[in-house]
């Protein structure tokens, strides 16, 4: 049996001891999942940084992730050393593909900040939404065809934190008719990987976005 590996990743907002809320950190714990890789979780109450923490990730941020005695920083990094040491099973997304979805996070911060209901940011999002849908109707169900990728392991944290913020936030929600858009979260967050490194509550991904929208 290999030895599990150490991942230090976000605590929710209010609760220490509860897996929390950041997107980024569950990125890597569905890579490791996927990957069926042993690992144990370190959890960071990033309004309260240990010291130990802080000598290992100087910029205080999570998620990081030991591998060969090295502390490794950077969701992107991380993933791409876990697909070239673990290549079984390949999750690794074609370049063609491989920037799918990528602008929908940035889009979706946008919007839930926006105070102006005629800046355009909800258009913004709409239209990466309806990009991804065009994508999945070819290519699907998910970004790669039949099989989960990085690309989907990416993107899944996000959309989640879109559904559950912009419903909370701004009573907005997924269109309908974006039907594959619609399977593709439905697939993605009912995976049992994504149960097993998802935020155990709601309120706790809500909590963290809250300073966000009201700062």
């Amino acid at each position: 049996m290999a030895e599990a590996l150490e991942v230090c990743v976000k605590a929710a907002t209010g609760a220490p001891d509860k897996l929390g809320d950041c997107p980024f950190s569950q990125r890597v714990l569905l890579t490791l999942e996927e990957k069926q890789v042993p690992y144990s979780v370190k959890l960071i109450d990033t309004s309260n940084k240990p010291d130990w923490f802080l000598e290992i990730s100087p910029e205080g941020k999570v998620p990081v992730l030991k591998i060969d005695d090295k502390w490794v920083p950077d969701s992107d990094v991380i993933t791409q050393i876990l697909e070239e040491k673990y290549p079984d099973p390949p999750l690794a997304t074609p370049p063609e593909k491989a920037t799918v979805g990528s602008k929908i996070f940035s889009t979706f911060i946008g919007f839930l900040k926006s105070k102006d209901p005629n800046d355009g940011t909800e258009q913004a999002l709409l239209n990466e939404l309806r990009a991804l849908d065009e994508h999945l109707k070819v290519n699907g169900p998910f970004i790669n065809g039949e099989k989960i990728s990085a690309a989907d392991i990416s993107l899944a944290p996000k959309l989640y934190h879109l559904k559950v913020a912009l419903g909370h936030f701004k009573g907005w929600s997924v269109p309908e008719e974006l039907t594959y858009v619609q399977n593709y979260m439905e697939a993605l967050f009912s995976r049992e990987s994504f149960v097993r490194t998802n935020a155990s509550d709601l309120q706790y991904i809500i909590a963290g976005w809250f300073p966000k929208v009201n700062p």
